[in-house]
Parts: C-alpha cells; sequence; structure tokens
C-alpha cells in the first residue's frame, strides 16, 4: 500500500489556507452572484478555488474543482489520480451564516477516494483521512491548526492532536442526520422507514459534508440523500466515512459510489 502522507500535509495546509480565505469574506458583507444553474456563488467560492488550485499546485496532480473549467470526460478518463475539490461547500449555509461550510479537498485513486480533508472553519474543526491510517477530527482554531502545518512530519502532528473516528456514544437515541437545506420527499420517507423500524429518533439537520462527517465521527447513525449532490459535494466525506469503517453506497445497487463518472452527478446514497 502506498503512503500518500505528504500528499494529505498538502492538502491540509491548503484546506486551512483556503478557510482562511473564506472566513476574511464571512467577515464582511456578502454579495450573491448565481451560476447558469441558478446556483449561488460568492466571492469566497472563488478565492477559496484560487488559493487551493496555487497550493495543490506543488503535486503536479491534476484538480476537478467545482469551481474550475469543465474538464472533458476524454481527457479526465485518463486520470489514475487526481484531487477532486468543492472550494466552499455549502454556499448556501455560508450566505445564511450559520457557520455549516466547509472546504473539502479529496484525493482520488482509480475512481475511489484515498484521502480527504474537510475543513469547517467557523466551527473550528478539521476532519481528515487516509487510507491504511483511518480517519480524525481535531477542533482547534486557525492560528493553532497553521502553527501545526508548519510543523515538521505535518500528519504525525495532526493525528497526535487528534481524536482517532468514530468516537462512538452509546448513551444516545438511534440519530439521523439529514440536509438542512436539501431535504426530499423521498429522504422524509425513508426516515420514517427508519423510525418504524427503530422507534424514537433523533434527526439532526446539518449542512454541506458536515453531515458524513457525523456519521464518521459516530454521532449519528446514518445519513440518507435521497436528491441531488455532485461528486465534490461527497469525495472527501466519503474518504473521512470509509476509513472510520462506515460505508457510503447506493441503496438500489448496494454499490459504493465512484468517482470520475462521465457525468459527475452522485446517485442516491446513504452513508452508515
Amino acid at each position: 500500500m502506498e503512503n500518500y502522507s505528504e500528499l494529505l500535509a498538502i492538502a491540509i495546509k491548503t484546506a486551512l489556507l483556503a478557510g482562511k480565505e473564506i472566513t476574511d469574506v464571512y467577515a464582511n458583507e456578502i454579495s450573491v452572484d448565481l451560476k447558469d444553474d441558478k446556483s449561488p456563488l460568492t466571492e469566497a467560492d472563488k478565492r477559496a478555488h484560487l488559493k487551493i488550485i496555487a497550493g495543490l499546485a506543488e503535486t503536479m496532480l491534476p484538480v476537478l474543482s467545482e469551481e474550475g473549467k469543465m474538464i472533458p470526460y476524454e481527457e479526465r478518463s485518463k486520470w489514475q489520480l487526481f484531487w477532486l475539490v468543492d472550494p466552499l461547500d455549502g454556499t448556501k449555509e455560508f450566505i445564511k451564516r450559520n457557520g455549516e461550510f466547509t472546504v473539502n479537498i479529496a484525493l482520488i485513486k482509480e475512481n475511489t477516494p484515498i484521502a480527504g480533508v474537510i475543513y469547517a472553519p467557523i466551527i473550528n474543526s478539521l476532519y481528515f483521512a487516509v487510507e491504511g491510517i483511518g480517519s480524525f477530527k481535531i477542533e482547534a482554531d486557525y492560528t493553532d491548526l497553521i502553527h501545526l502545518s508548519l510543523s515538521n512530519n505535518i500528519v504525525e502532528q495532526f493525528i497526535s492532536a487528534s481524536k482517532k473516528l468514530p468516537i462512538k456514544d452509546t448513551e444516545r437515541k438511534y440519530t439521523v442526520v439529514a440536509s438542512r437545506s436539501h431535504m426530499s420527499e423521498e429522504t422524509q420517507e425513508f426516515i420514517e422507514e427508519l423510525r418504524v423500524k427503530h422507534g424514537e429518533l433523533d434527526l439532526i439537520s446539518k449542512g454541506s459534508s458536515l453531515k458524513l462527517c457525523l456519521v464518521a465521527e459516530g454521532a449519528a447513525d446514518i445519513y440518507p440523500r435521497f436528491a441531488p449532490t455532485m461528486e465534490w459535494d461527497t469525495a472527501a466525506g466519503q474518504a473521512i466515512a470509509m476509513y472510520a469503517g462506515y460505508k457510503v453506497y447506493n441503496p438500489t445497487a448496494s454499490t459504493p459510489i465512484i468517482y470520475n463518472k462521465e457525468n459527475l452527478l452522485n446517485p442516491w446514497f446513504v452513508v452508515g
């Protein structure tokens, strides 16, 4: 098994710097543009994208980013190892100023996430994972995280300051996490089926890729998503869930979610 610690270290440092760009915009009045698909775009999306492209450039690996130019499938289908990025996941939550937005950076090898970083700068949470080592969460402010990222053996330093996932809580009820901004009728029906099966349950609403992280850390049992998502929305979170021992799968086929498809739209999925 190859060691991807050096690439993970670059991804962690890059996610932190992108998060700083986002918080700088967050501190001021937020102006919103609309993309062609009518989804919102802010200055924070653009600045985080540029910071990530610059930060990952030293790896010499290709980057597929939500805010970058669309790369033809004929070109990217030849990629064996590449970065899949959402510079600001949860733009709607950013605009609402509820803090539930993230920077997502995933390393994809042959259609599977093998490393992932999710940074939520407002709530001071950083999640990271890599194949063969596991998944971790560290809670610290930007200054402390940047200080760690400047040390030698970055990944080892972050692991020593983190909690390994999952962090089990056996006292809670069966817990479902669902989207704060994109709850579909099909997802609600699935939750009702869980209610019948498990009896009383807790339902948590959360924005962005933090939903996958809540399952990975053991704060929730399951995250059903029967509504559209794109590959960059889920790749980093899938790595964090997978290497914490959970599955991210298509419920109709019971197969893992794969990446770098010709159509970058994900199927419906369940994390648990």
